[in-house]
């Protein structure tokens, strides 16, 4: 692989990991408002999540989600879940069918999930007022238990 990105003149992406610049974006909003982009939630504590209508995991981890928002939004925490999707009706239905209201990002060419590296669904990143990356989470957590509200709430003091 090396080889053929050194003959194509190409250089592969830093590895996205804890320490590292979160790579910035630009991405469309469910509800069709205008594309947001990460610098614009800078010095602001970001859970940034990758997710799929079709991935059960994704759709279990959704309710503790949703309480971890409510809880943390306040304080000045935001979470953007963005989806793969490539039907923006599917996305919308789910978001109402689980009742969920922090924002939906919009990624059916996957260019964000890509420029993170995700290996799979659900994927998230912790990101904190500088935009470095705090911590990447390969699979479902149960976001609202005390470890993940705790750490978010000492960022949120920092």
């Amino acid at each position: 692989m090396g080889l053929v990105l050194l003959l194509l003149g190409e250089v592969a992406p830093d590895p996205v990991i804890r320490g590292s610049a979160a790579p910035d974006f630009e991405a469309r909003v469910l509800d069709g408002r205008e594309p947001v982009d990460l610098e614009s939630y800078r010095g602001q504590v970001v859970l940034l999540n990758f997710w799929a209508t079709w991935c059960k995991p994704c759709e279990d981890e959704m309710p503790a989600m949703q309480r971890l928002y409510a809880a943390l939004a306040p304080s000045g925490f935001e979470l953007l879940a963005i989806s793969v999707d490539k039907s923006a009706p599917e996305v919308a239905a789910f978001r109402d069918r689980l009742g969920l209201t922090f924002p939906i990002l919009l990624d059916p060419e996957e260019r964000v999930s890509r420029s993170y590296q995700t290996t799979g669904y659900p994927e998230s990143f912790l990101i904190d007022p500088d935009g470095e990356v705090l911590e990447r989470y390969v699979g479902p957590r149960e976001w609202d238990d005390a470890l993940y509200v705790d750490r978010i709430r000492k960022l949120l003091r920092d």
